[in-house]
């Protein structure tokens, strides 16, 4: 099993705008309309001491199932939001035992 984490610092609009929150749903909504993501925990942080204000855990089988999340037009939009919200991100893929 692939594992896809991705860790979001958000700008002072996101901020604002409680980007995180829209994103989380957003991000939540994908299991239904991404078939090869087989689980995903999407947390936020309001701690202070915390650089990053959400984290993202994703499932799938291998890297073709996560090249079509990529790719896929919900998380294009996704993507599209985070442009205007996000400062950074941070993000790792790897193999885990199922």
């Amino acid at each position: 099993m692939l594992r896809h984490i991705v860790m979001m610092k958000f700008n002072e609009k996101g901020k604002a705008e409680n980007g995180a929150e829209k994103i989380k749903e957003m991000l939540l909504g994908l299991l239904e309309t991404v078939k090869p993501l087989k689980k995903m925990e999407v947390g936020l942080s309001d701690f202070e001491n915390n650089i990053f204000g959400l984290v993202l855990t994703a499932d799938f089988e291998d890297e073709a199932g996560l090249n079509i999340y990529r790719a896929h037009p919900d998380h294009i939009k996704i993507l599209s939001y985070m442009q205007e919200v996000v400062e950074q991100t941070a993000a790792v893929d790897y193999y885990v035992e199922a």
